[in-house]
């Protein structure tokens, strides 16, 4: 394992570049800092509950430094630091149970973060519970609730427990700013009609949500026996229990499979997602985003003409075709390619600050 160094800073420097308000409290919240690190991980003792993490990287020589957490989330993509020149840098994280899949283990209680990257060198943390956002509705007693993505999907989507595989909502948070988290509810395995169905999913998502919090929703990988009118009325029941608690509604196409035709096109009905009744998934999603007036991420169209532009053999770096043959699932490359198509749609959509500038 890589190790980094956890630097002593003076309380001048703390002024400049972080809190220099003692660790017991910051604007009357608890402050958790770099006690809480050893060799190249981060563990804080905290309930589940959304986070505000500010980071100093950097150190007397050149290093680069990359943070990521819970299950396996990239939360600061690797970030360079010249020799002598630290920087600052803030994130906004999703602390729940489980901390992964909805469906899978419950995982490790608090906040666990991994300090990776080429040369990492982290010189000082600190965690705080995210302030509350100006605007919005309130929790009951009348305090405000941070702003979140929710994510709704399968597979392609969910934050995946194992190595090679990773979901592009897995690789979202990298792209966002401080102040918005990425409250990830995909799971592997999940149709329209399974996740309305089970009570671990839409069932648990539904009353988090609170006014102004986006939820994206991208489900069909799985539908392939769901005929057009349940499709349909599936991703309708969703809009309106999203709209139900004042909540933003968002759909998204699928990602496409990698699946070329002889001519180097991915026309065909498995690469876009049309399934064994004839049932276009691509297209459904968007007639009801269009008669709902729900804002439409066509994830479908901007992953086909990424994929057809690379071609059949740099295309497989996106997906897990070296690792596994599996022309479905995303490698955290290709994951990390998609989620910055996704954000990318959010600023264009005038849903989310444009944040971070592209990593993938």
């Amino acid at each position: 394992m890589r190790r980094f160094t956890v630097a002593a800073l003076t309380a001048a420097t703390l002024g400049t570049v972080l809190s220099a308000a003692p660790a017991q409290a910051h604007h009357g919240r608890p402050v958790l800092g770099p006690e809480n690190c050893a060799a190249n991980a981060c563990h804080f003792d905290v309930p589940d509950g959304t986070y505000d993490v500010t980071v100093r990287l950097g150190g007397e020589s050149a290093a680069a430094t990359r943070i990521t957490g819970e299950t396996r989330r990239t939360l600061l993509p690797e970030t360079a630091t010249a020799a002598g020149e630290p920087v600052v840098r803030s994130f906004t994280v999703n602390v729940r149970t489980p901390e992964g899949e909805p469906t899978g283990p419950d995982g490790t209680p608090g906040l666990d973060l991994v300090i990776g990257g080429s040369a990492p060198a982290l010189a000082d943390i600190r965690v705080t519970p995210a302030l509350p956002r100006a605007l919005g509705s309130a929790r009951a007693g009348g305090t405000p609730m941070p702003r979140q993505i929710f994510l709704v999907g399968d597979s392609t989507v969910c934050d995946q427990p194992g190595d090679p595989y990773s979901g592009w909502g897995q690789q979202l948070p990298q792209y966002l700013r401080k102040g918005l988290s990425v409250a990830n509810y995909a799971d592997s395995g999940e149709s329209t009609v399974s996740y309305l169905a089970d009570a671990r999913l839409w069932a648990t998502v539904q009353p988090r949500i609170h006014r102004g919090d986006l939820v994206l929703v991208q489900l069909a990988h799985n539908d392939k026996q769901t005929d057009e009118a349940t499709y349909r009325a599936n991703l309708e029941t969703l809009v309106a229990g999203v709209r139900e608690k004042g909540g933003r509604p968002v759909l998204v196409t699928p990602i496409v499979r990698r699946w070329f035709n002889a001519d180097g096109t991915l026309n065909n009905n498995t690469a876009l997602l049309v399934n064994g009744l004839g049932v276009d998934h691509p297209a459904v999603t968007r007639s009801v985003a269009a008669a709902h007036d729900v804002p439409l991420i066509d994830l479908t169209a901007r992953t086909k003409a990424l994929v057809e532009s690379l071609g059949p053999e740099a295309s497989k770096a996106l997906y897990l075709y070296n690792e596994k043959r599996d022309n479905t699932h995303t490698s955290v490359h290709g994951a990390t390619v998609y989620a910055g198509l996704v954000r990318d749609e959010l600023v264009a959509l005038g849903l989310v600050p444009a944040g971070r500038t592209r990593v993938g």
